[in-house]
């Protein structure tokens, strides 16, 4: 094994060590893995919120074994991205740059420490969608809408390009027929959700080095001590090796890293409460996915001294980055309430969206990835709402004001209302059920079958191949 390969997997080991971990559960902020999922109507992005968890809640819903999965998904996308950035230089040093800048960067580790493991994924494996037609990385990157949108704006033909829009089909559908509405988000949502400051960079040195996530608690200590600094050196010395980035490399991160400046100045507020998907923009630093495999591959164009210094400075603007990860180590499952749903709508009384994990971090509720329930959907940020409650949540709420007897819930004929409201089940914070007589909604084909050609455009995409070559 050559030196460069040696460091590649030095940098994956480093960032994926806590999947390799045994445990039953991943849960931290957005994640929550659990050892058995099912298949939902809000995991298709037909429940009451909007589809940001489409497909992968699906696909976690029919695999036997939802923990591996994640597990295979968040590795073999980080050897993509050392793939990717091996294949972007003919010499060492080039090839050790590209690599550091594509597996260890501040998104990655802000957004694994944010929970969101499909996004880290998509941030992975970009570099490799845009340098080739590799239709498992893109299927792997559209696990989440914002790695679908990606790899189509990423895409370096039209096959590629036709490849990414077909994968998109399961969120746009959802989000065009399920009712749960047009994808914008308030403008509160718009401030609380844009890019944050850095120590000693403020807000364009953070987005320079790839940071500068909204969340400061998902951020590794060494940021907050000003190794940000590092990252605007970073840039700096990349921009020596521009010369040798496609130019169409350099206009996706343009793009990219206009639309996170655009939102740390609040110019996109009125897309993201008027345009249809304006939702999407809301968290603007997430969009500097885009200039990642510019990145890379003028970490590979660098003469052995620039890619050197590239190599360094990578490291040192997240020098603790393996150890800040440590929270993802996998936990023992989070209890749940045990409830007979048969599939029905279930409403939980009293019970925040986010849990609290033994040592304090915040997850999301379990029982959302168990069942159809009725989600409050309300968001508050450092105590603004950012997100109001769900309509139906308020409605459910105020036919249940009452916690404290069950009994009183039949006698004041409010059962129907909450039949007319879908709700099978309603369940109190000490485990008693009451049954509504709502039956269960099924899952229609409107949700299955975009989620259908989703599973199904790797297999035929192969076959097609597979196919072309026998002819030949």
């Amino acid at each position: 094994m050559s030196a460069a390969k040696a460091w590649g997997l030095v940098l994956v080991l480093s960032l994926t060590w806590p999947f390799f971990l045994p445990g039953e559960a991943f849960a931290l902020r957005d994640m929550m893995v659990l050892p058995g999922m099912e298949l939902t109507r809000s995991s298709l992005g037909f429940g009451d919120a909007a589809a940001r968890n489409v497909p992968q809640d699906a696909l976690l819903g029919i695999v036997p074994f939802p923990v591996l999965t994640v597990r295979a998904v968040m590795v073999l996308s980080a050897c993509g991205a050392a793939w990717a950035g091996w294949r972007s230089s003919r010499t060492a040093w080039g090839r050790a740059a590209a690599m550091t800048v594509a597996v260890w960067n501040p998104f990655v580790v802000e957004r694994l420490l944010q929970g969101q493991w499909s996004l880290a994924a998509a941030a992975w494996l970009i570099p490799l969608a845009a340098a080739s037609t590799a239709v498992g990385a893109r299927w792997l990157m559209s696990l989440t809408p914002t790695g679908a949108i990606a790899g189509l704006l990423a895409a370096p033909s039209r096959m590629a390009a036709g490849v990414s829009a077909a994968l998109c089909l399961p969120w746009v559908v959802a989000g065009a027929v399920s009712g749960s509405g047009a994808g914008t988000a308030s403008a509160a949502s718009a401030g609380a959700f844009a890019p944050r400051a850095e120590a000693w960079v403020g807000t364009l040195g953070a987005l320079a080095g790839l940071g500068g996530i909204w969340n400061g608690a998902a951020v590794p200590p060494s940021r907050s001590l000003g190794f940000a600094v590092f990252g605007v050196a970073l840039a700096a010395v990349l921009a020596l090796g521009w010369c040798g980035v496609p130019r169409r490399l350099l206009l996706l991160a343009a793009v990219g890293f206009a639309v996170a400046v655009l939102s740390s100045c609040g110019a996109l507020t009125w897309a993201v409460t008027s345009l249809p998907g304006g939702g999407l923009l809301r968290d603007g630093q997430k969009w500097l996915i885009l200039c990642i495999p510019a990145f890379v591959a003028a970490a590979g164009a660098l003469p052995a001294r620039g890619a050197a210094a590239a190599l360094a400075l990578a490291l040192l603007q997240v020098p603790d980055a393996p150890a800040a990860i440590h929270v993802l180590r996998p936990v023992e499952a989070p209890a749940f309430p045990e409830v007979d749903h048969r599939g029905r709508d279930v409403f939980f009384v009293d019970r925040p969206m986010l849990q609290l994990r033994a040592d304090g971090a915040p997850v999301v509720d379990p029982v959302t990835k168990l069942m159809n329930t009725v989600e409050p959907l309300e968001l508050v940020v450092d105590g603004v709402v950012v997100d109001q409650a769900s309509p139906r949540w308020v409605a459910a709420n105020a036919l249940v004001d009452d916690p404290a007897d069950a009994a009183a819930l039949r006698n004041r004929g409010n059962l129907g209302a909450l039949r007319d409201l879908g709700i099978g089940v309603v369940v109190y914070p000490d485990g008693r059920a009451v049954e509504t007589g709502a039956p269960a909604r099924g899952i229609g084909p409107l949700a299955l079958v975009p989620f259908g050609v989703w599973l199904a455009v790797p297999v035929l995409t192969f076959t097609a191949k597979l196919t072309k070559r026998r002819r030949r």
